[in-house]
């Protein structure tokens, strides 16, 4: 079933072999003919993750990103999308010699093509490559048949491992592992077998359950791997390592096992259990009423976390649905209730006007604020309204016709948009960004200058950012050239933390180095009464 793990199971299978001194990759196939995610609604696929070259990919990447600390690219993402679209180019460019080109083998082969592409410009020696969606699907299939394809030139190098569930129904209280069966018996009519099982559960996988398991798929049961709920996703490796799996994975693979190193690991997985100080973070949104929150909003969950354990805290995120307040602002007082509050990326003028309620009442009432990317761009909204009197100061996102376009359309965007060019269209991936000494921003990062990754269509119109300044409101980061406006904030003796950044800060904050501006935002929220 989908959402069973993978991801983690992925992401934790790469870090227990790089803690083991090998140099790996991850790879995330997905099964969509979408080119990449940039144009699927976080509600319906969650999160979009930018890479540091602008890749939008699916949230895994972020998984990824933070359990190995590699940087992520467009070598470490595929979809059926861009399969199908480099063969029909290369078959239009006779690339293939006046060949007829078909499903198989061709599809196939240029899988495998960027499967080795990726390996090579990791320059990894062990490549972890997780597959989208669940054993017997038909879009599933051309996958499956490239890693059939491999393992039959290269049988030694390839591994096959399988993420199940194992259901235990209620009133029986007994684990099942027929599903798990079933699947199984759909990787032999694709002529596969599983190198090893990895048994997903409320609970431990039982004695007996890993037996049966081992008999169908023909393995030891030292190959059939527990993976029971835990209390968080850092747990996993540590619970991996508990059975065995990084020594047994490199003797499957005929690889010397090396001294492995999960002290850190093992020591953060422990912390995270043992605190017991809790810090209230509101986040102010609008996808909240389709899929989970947690998906959604991934990263900026885990930059929360990586921040708050940091400093001693488990952070208690609630989530704020931002159209509640256009209809009662009485409703806003709840904001008293937060150490800081969060409102994060987002598009369409759908639940806008509470946000902008929200950013005024939190400037207003000393509340710790930090806006990302939309987030920014609502606060300039609510002080260009409130501060600067312009009362339909608005973003021509979501009115074209205002007359104070405080937030305007990036001028390399406004023919994209008039010819409804939307995939990989907008400013994505790292850019510099120069800041200025003093400010709350530069504090945090301890630094000058800094590169962050961005995701976004609409900036702050330069034409009034004079008038933000003269009316208290700093532009503490800017580009090299002076035309982007990236960061916002009030000074500190004004308010305790007022702070916007146009870029996405969420995607480079890591359990052992928290973002710096998180870090500064749950420090000042922590001493919010």
């Amino acid at each position: 079933m989908s959402s069973v793990g993978k991801g983690i199971t992925a992401a934790s299978t790469a870090k227990i072999l790089q803690s083991r001194g090998y140099r790996v990759a991850n790879l995330k196939a997905d099964m969509y003919v979408n080119v990449d995610a940039g144009t699927i609604r976080p509600a319906e696929h969650g999160e979009v993750f930018v890479g540091e070259d602008g890749v939008e990919a699916d949230q895994d990447l972020g998984n990824y990103e933070r359990f190995t600390n590699q940087v992520s690219a467009r070598e470490n993402y595929i979809t059926t999308g861009q399969i199908y679209a480099e063969v029909i180019r290369r078959e239009r460019n006779l690339e293939y010699n006046g060949e007829d080109v078909e499903v198989y083998p061709d599809i196939p082969k240029e899988i495998i093509r960027r499967i080795e592409q990726c390996q090579k410009k990791n320059k990894a020696e062990i490549t972890v490559i997780e597959y989208g969606g669940t054993v017997g699907e038909y879009q599933l299939h051309p996958f499956l048949e490239a890693t059939r394809m491999m393992k039959a030139k290269n049988p030694a190098d390839i591994i096959l491992i399988l993420v199940s569930y194992l259901p235990t129904p209620p009133l029986l209280g007994e684990q099942k592992s027929k599903p798990t069966q079933r699947a199984v018996v759909d990787l032999h009519s694709m002529g596969l077998n599983p190198d090893f099982v990895i048994c997903r559960a409320m609970l431990e996988a039982s004695a007996d359950i890993k037996r049966t398991i081992a008999n169908v798929c023909s393995l030891p049961v030292e190959k059939i791997i527990s993976a029971p709920d835990v209390y968080s996703i850092y747990d996993v490796p540590v619970n991996f390592e508990k059975e065995s799996l990084g020594a047994t994975l490199l003797k499957t693979l005929g690889l010397n096992p090396k001294k492995k190193d999960m002290k850190d690991w093992t020591a953060l997985a422990k912390k995270i259990k043992n605190i017991n100080k809790e810090i209230k973070i509101g986040i102010v949104g609008k996808y909240f009423n389709f899929k989970s929150c947690k998906d959604t909003y991934i990263s900026v969950i885990e930059a929360i976390n990586h921040a708050a354990w940091s400093l001693g805290y488990k952070a208690n995120i609630v989530w704020l649905d931002s159209e509640k307040y256009e209809k009662d602002k009485d409703k806003l007082k709840e904001l008293d209730e937060m150490a800081g509050i969060i409102i994060p990326g987002g598009f369409g003028k759908r639940g806008v006007e509470g946000m902008i309620l929200a950013a005024d009442y939190a400037r207003r009432h000393k509340i710790p604020y930090f806006g990302l990317c939309l987030g920014m761009q609502i606060m300039t909204i609510a002080y260009a309204r409130n501060v600067l009197k312009m009362k339909d100061a608005n973003s021509t996102e979501f009115n074209p016709e205002t007359s104070h376009p405080v937030v305007a359309t990036m001028a390399d965007q406004i023919e994209k948009i008039k010819n409804k060019n939307y995939g990989a269209t907008m400013r994505l991936g790292a850019y510099p960004c120069v800041l200025t000494t003093g400010t709350v921003a530069a504090t945090a990062y301890g630094a000058k200058k800094i590169s962050e990754r961005h995701r976004h269509r609409y900036e702050i119109n330069n034409a009034y950012v004079k008038q933000f300044e003269k009316a208290g409101l700093l532009f503490s980061g800017v580009s090299p050239d002076g035309n982007l406006m990236e960061i916002a904030e009030l000074p500190k003796n004004i308010h305790p933390f007022y702070l916007g950044s146009q870029f996405h800060p969420e995607f480079k904050s890591r359990p052992f180095n928290p973002h710096p501006l998180f870090l500064e935002f749950l420090r000042t929220s922590s001493k919010r009464k």
